[in-house]
């Protein structure tokens, strides 16, 4: 039945995130929540957008829109990614700062929730353009940012050497190095270890909890990967290096498929060479909707959003499904799962790996002190088995999904910062 408590907050707030309602709605009686909870809940804390001017390569000068959302900082700082895209808005960014901040408290590390980005297609621009256009960016958000206010990092169509650019123009204003700034930089300026398969690999850790939890054991495990991209092709590497049997992978364009398991090392070197996987040897081609429904035992959406649906949950074999996309499962498909008692290990746990090696980067920065491959991966497995195994316990016992489950412990970290402060 609906609730009047959440529909006059929801129609009287003109910036409320829709992300954060369907969320919110999901769960507001299990946690019994009030309504200033709700509502502290339901609105970013900072949404702005800013206007500037860019000199072009042809010497005409251009205006930019750029946005930040600050979600929630009861916890600490806010911590989120910046994008570049054509068809970049506000609200989308505050869904995506949202689940940062949803994300940060799950995996209890001491960051809010943050996105931001500019509106603009970086295929039209030359390189000298995307450098004076993201150093005008800084230049208009500075004020805003900082390793004590809001922490940038990559996210898509930006990479290391735009956080090198944001970086280097936040030092020339302050007039002092903050490599702390950001996040997702070169080794050679304060970067961290690991992080380029962080994601992949926090995944991988909760993967084998949640086999050991399932009871699944030996050579027979076939695992599927949807994606071939950064993080697709690393938690397939990793994987494969530990012995699964990789049987599926697929990229934007195809798949391929052996049910006795790919040579990963080899599909990779192919897709690198030719641009992508068709005719790779000894191997069935197959198409992404195939690869959704194919005979494995863990499925591992890497791609993008919304691949698992009405259409195809009940035709998915897997027993696991490992959300390293993010938002793959979409919220009709999630309760046929549920039902059929497949463990889907939401986005916000499953791909946390990245954010949690961003706040290891973020703490070396500060102290100065840049720490060994073997350390930061004894950090990251501790800091994702540990979510995992708070998490898991209220999944069996209240027999929800465990999206559900996780967002639940997450906003009553979050509401407990928010007590704590005396805003509630």
């Amino acid at each position: 039945m609906p609730n009047n408590k959440l529909e006059r907050i929801h129609a009287d707030s003109a910036s409320t995130c829709k992300l954060c309602q369907i969320e919110m709605d999901s769960i507001h009686e299990r946690l019994d929540m009030k309504m200033e909870e709700i509502d502290i809940l339901d609105t970013p804390r900072r949404s702005f957008s800013v206007h500037f001017p860019v000199r072009m390569d042809s010497g005409k000068t251009k205006m930019f829109i750029g946005h930040r959302v600050q979600y929630n900082d009861a916890r600490g700082p806010t911590k989120g990614g910046i994008r570049y895209h054509p068809e970049l808005t506000v609200e989308y960014l505050q869904n995506l700062a949202f689940l940062m901040a949803i994300k940060c408290a799950l995996v209890e590390i001491p960051f809010g929730g943050a996105k931001g980005g500019i509106v603009v297609n970086t295929k039209e621009l030359s390189r000298g353009e995307l450098e004076r256009v993201t150093r005008a960016y800084i230049r208009e958000i500075s004020d805003y940012i900082g390793p004590f206010k809001d922490i940038p990092a990559p996210d898509v169509y930006t990479d290391e050497q735009i956080m090198v650019w944001i970086m280097d123009e936040f030092e020339r204003i302050k007039g002092e190095h903050v490599p702390s700034i950001v996040t997702g930089k070169p080794l050679a300026l304060g970067g961290s270890k690991v992080r380029k398969h962080s994601t992949a690999l926090g995944g991988v850790y909760i993967l084998e909890a949640a086999l050991g939890k399932l009871g699944i054991t030996g050579l027979d495990i076939k695992i599927a990967v949807q994606g071939f991209g950064n993080v697709g092709k690393n938690a397939a590497r990793i994987l494969h290096e530990k012995g699964y049997k990789v049987c599926a992978v697929s990229d934007s364009t195809s798949g391929i498929l052996n049910e006795n398991g790919l040579d990963i090392p080899a599909v990779i070197e192919h897709k690198s060479r030719t641009g992508h996987l068709m005719d790779f040897p000894d191997a069935k081609e197959i198409t992404n909707k195939e690869l959704i429904t194919s005979d494995c035992t863990v499925l591992i959406p890497a791609a993008l959003s919304d691949q698992i649906d009405l259409e195809n949950a009940n035709n998915v074999k897997a027993q696991i499904i490992l959300e390293l996309a993010n938002a793959p499962t979409s919220s009709e498909a999630s309760q046929i799962l549920l039902g059929r008692s497949v463990l889907v290990i939401p986005d916000i746990l499953a791909n946390a790996g990245g954010v949690v090696v961003s706040y290891f980067e973020w703490i070396q920065n500060l102290n100065q002190d840049y720490w060994e491959e073997e350390k930061i991966l004894e950090k990251l497995r501790k800091k994702m088995m540990t979510a995992f195994e708070t998490v898991y316990p209220i999944y069996c016992e209240e027999k929800c999904s465990m999206r559900r489950a996780a967002l639940q412990l997450s906003i009553e970290r979050i509401l407990e910062a928010e007590r704590l402060r005396g805003n509630l």
